[in-house]
């Protein structure tokens, strides 16, 4: 039976080639997409993901994630969440409740103490100078606060053929005090469903959502369309939609799974990501928008991106 899990950024890679390991040792979905996404939470160099996430505009790191089950659609969710260690890990702890499955703020953090999980401070120092030194560039330069919002999103299959997606993200740096975006939200920001395929998306939240473009990319592949079709036409054919009706259009990548095992990938802007397979060894690829709205080109990322990619990550903030 096939395997496999394909993920957003190549901040995934990672966990993803751990994960699918257990896959191919007769692992559970929904265990592989908890304990690969607690990897990318728990990297400090990963500034939009967990602990190391870079703050709101107060200073304030609040995350949000989301688990959802593809066998029997069960969702658990969390947002503004200020204090949890791995919010992947309530979310899918919340899965299981059968009223109550997605808390936000204050409530996460007592749900958790309650269900005895660890609570951490998730600012670092690192994440408190980045945000420092935007405060002084927007003093100084009129600059916009808003950048970055990079959330890592999983879809795994396993060889029964259950499957499971989940997301994890800081959001938007230097986001309003509550600001919720995509990633926690069904439908936008990840669905699955173990008799057709997954999908998870990153990018500007606040476009992302007015297109239910995760469930949308599930649905088409139910009709028998092949993962890189249907995303291709979920993403694309709503992203001319909105450039047309508001005159702008955010930055949208989503990946997707099929039951098979098979996987596609769209994108408006250069997009990173990751895959493994039964048939595949994990691989980071790196997406390019085509010009006319087809399909984006895609190439294995070469050591020297990788390398730069790391330098640019763990660099020293001044």
């Amino acid at each position: 039976m096939s395997y496999g899990m394909i993920a957003t950024w190549r901040m995934a890679c990672d966990g993803i080639a751990a994960a699918t390991q257990a896959l191919a040792e007769g692992g559970s979905s929904q265990k592989a997409i908890v304990d690969a996404i607690k990897m990318v939470e728990d990297y400090p160099f990963y500034k939009s993901v967990g602990y190391g996430g870079l703050p709101n505009e107060v200073g304030m790191v609040e995350l949000d994630a989301a688990f959802m089950n593809g066998d029997n659609f069960d969702i658990g969710a969390v947002a503004g969440s200020r204090s949890v260690k791995n919010p992947i890990v309530i979310a899918e702890k919340l899965s299981h409740e059968r009223f109550n499955s997605f808390l936000v703020g204050d409530g996460v953090a007592k749900y958790a103490i309650k269900e005895g999980f660890e609570l951490q401070n998730m600012l670092t120092e690192r994440a408190k100078k980045t945000w420092q030194n935007r405060l002084e560039e927007i003093r100084h330069s009129n600059l916009s606060p808003y950048d970055g919002h990079d959330t890592v999103g999983m879809v795994a299959l396993d060889q029964t053929g259950s499957m499971s997606c989940g997301t994890s993200s800081s959001g938007l740096f230097m986001k309003k005090e509550g600001r919720v975006g995509d990633s926690p939200l069904s439908g936008s920001g990840f669905y699955v469903d173990s008799e057709i395929g997954g999908a998870t998306a990153t990018g500007l939240g606040e476009d992302l959502m007015k297109g239910c473009l995760s469930y949308e990319t599930v649905r088409l592949m139910g009709t028998g369309m092949h993962p890189q079709a249907a995303v291709q036409q979920a993403t694309m054919d709503f992203a001319k939609r909105l450039e047309r009706r508001k005159g702008k259009c955010g930055a949208f990548s989503l990946v997707a799974m099929n039951n098979q095992g098979e996987w596609g990938v769209a994108t408006n802007v250069e997009f990173s990501f990751a895959v493994a397979t039964d048939q595949l060894a994990p691989t980071i690829y790196l997406a390019y928008p085509a010009e006319d709205g087809g399909n984006p080109q895609i190439e294995v990322a070469s050591q020297e991106w990788l390398d730069a990619y790391q330098a640019r990550i763990t660099a020293p903030i001044k």
